[in-house]
């Protein structure tokens, strides 16, 4: 029988220490160092399903190395199909992280219930009674998804190999224990063994593998920070369980953009796909409201229509408030003193309140003409006129600067029905025959006067 030996692991980043240290040297933090029981063991490899043969890597010459796009699986889920970047890459590793009870088991079972292959569905947090109620409610009818509780991966392997599944999802990584480790579920040690198990399944059958992972306090994946780098796709679920509505994100994608952003609204029945992102963001107002806006953003290839909305009103306590929700507050102080400074309006002591409808963030400083405009509203409190929308960036000298993307935010522009869109007079706009009304503006009094003259 091997020796059983011990080693010390800081539970924040996975440092591995051959002692006890107060503060870990890697992250600094202090008394996350903890000792965990290391079992020595020869590794056997679990038996490749015969469907499949490995095979031995031999170097290249670059120019003979195809570049041809791998094919994808399609998920038949047109957000999360945009957020991956196309599909499921076989062969690839994605980890699925978000806060308990925002729905990442729902959306995974979702997705397995649905697809046309064979798809395991391994889940270690509930029993397979349990799955099926959530199943009833979801897509009762399905045929290809199999449904296994196991929390040991030797023995998850052996079903792999009598299921051969086109897919596996795991439910979830901090819940699976390897014979090889003899520390407890969860810890650092384990789930970096069994993370690295189900890869070497991954590569060597070319079947993905998708994992859900807890997150901490802090909302980063819990277990250590290799994890995130040993997988191929990092996406995030985001979204409040007082709201419907939920946003899916890459974080990291060694096959696509991070950059693109899927939108769901929670139901009874499951996560319903919102292809027009607009219908959520932008709230049905008939009534001309001041301090409300309407800003044309771009998240990867997607152009969205969100609503500022904007409150000003004066200081009551003295200390003015900057408070700001989905938005940056160093930017809205930078964009209130270049309206004080260039503009002269002033908003010193007056508090101003800012919020991003839908309960989503956005860093696109093309909101940021909407942003002013919505402030100004709010100060003169006149309404701005239905049917505007904006898509600027503002500089430090009042001057209204050009943005990326524009004619693909003035042709969403108009499809969703604005008469006018408010764009930098330096951006280079070749669009014809277009309905929508194209202001050029190239400083902040151009807009005040165009709005509130």
């Amino acid at each position: 029988m091997a020796k059983t030996k011990t080693a010390f692991f800081c539970q924040n980043c996975g440092t591995q220490y051959a002692k006890w240290v107060g503060q870990c040297a890697a992250c600094k933090e202090w008394n996350t160092v903890v000792e965990e029981v290391v079992q020595k063991a020869d590794k056997t490899s679990w038996k490749t399903p015969s469907k499949t043969t490995r095979k031995i890597a031999k170097p290249l010459r670059i120019n003979e190395i195809s570049t041809d796009k791998d094919i994808r699986i399609n998920t038949f889920d047109q957000e999360f199909n945009r957020v991956l970047g196309g599909g499921l890459v076989p062969g690839s590793l994605v980890l699925l992280g978000g806060e308990p009870g925002v729905g990442k088991s729902t959306l995974l079972l979702q997705i397995a219930l649905k697809l046309p292959y064979r798809t395991l569905y391994v889940s270690g947090e509930e029993s397979q009674k349990q799955i099926k109620m959530r199943a009833d409610r979801i897509h009762p009818n399905s045929e290809s998804c199999f449904i296994l509780t196991e929390t040991k991966t030797q023995n998850i392997f052996q079903q792999i190999e009598a299921t051969e599944p086109d897919i596996v999802v795991i439910d979830s990584i901090q819940t699976l224990h390897s014979d090889y480790i003899e520390s407890a579920a969860g810890s650092i040690s384990q789930v970096r063994e069994c993370t690295a198990e189900l890869i070497k399944f991954a590569k060597e059958t070319n079947t993905p593998v998708i994992l859900i992972g807890h997150i901490t306090k802090d909302g980063s994946i819990a277990g250590p920070k290799i994890l995130e780098h040993m997988v191929d796709t990092v996406l995030q679920f985001e979204g409040d369980r007082n709201y419907v509505y939920r946003i899916l994100r890459a974080l990291k994608n060694r096959f696509g953009s991070t950059a693109e952003l899927g939108i769901y609204e929670m139901q009874g029945h499951g996560l319903r796909q919102v292809n027009n992102p607009s219908e959520i963001l932008i709230s049905k107002n008939d009534d001309g409201l001041s301090g409300t806006a309407i800003a044309s953003t771009v998240e990867g290839l997607r152009p969205l229509m969100i609503e500022i909305q904007a409150l000003v009103s004066t200081a009551v306590y003295g200390t003015p408030q900057r408070s700001t929700t989905g938005y940056n507050a160093k930017r809205l102080n930078m964009l209130l003193a270049v309206l004080e400074k260039r503009a002269g309006f002033k908003l010193a002591a007056k508090d101003v309140f800012l919020n991003i409808t839908g309960g989503i963030s956005v860093d696109d400083p093309a909101i940021d003409l909407a942003v002013i405009a919505a402030i100004l509203s709010s100060n003169e409190d006149l309404p701005i006129e239905k049917g505007i929308c904006f898509a600027a960036e503002v500089g430090l000298a009042g001057e209204i600067r050009p943005v990326q993307k524009v004619e693909q935010r003035i042709l969403e522009a108009e499809k969703l029905g604005f008469t006018s869109i408010y764009v930098s007079k330096k951006n280079k706009i070749s669009l014809k025959n277009t309905k929508i009304n194209i202001v050029l503006v190239s400083k902040i009094e151009d807009l005040v006067n165009s709005l509130f003259a």
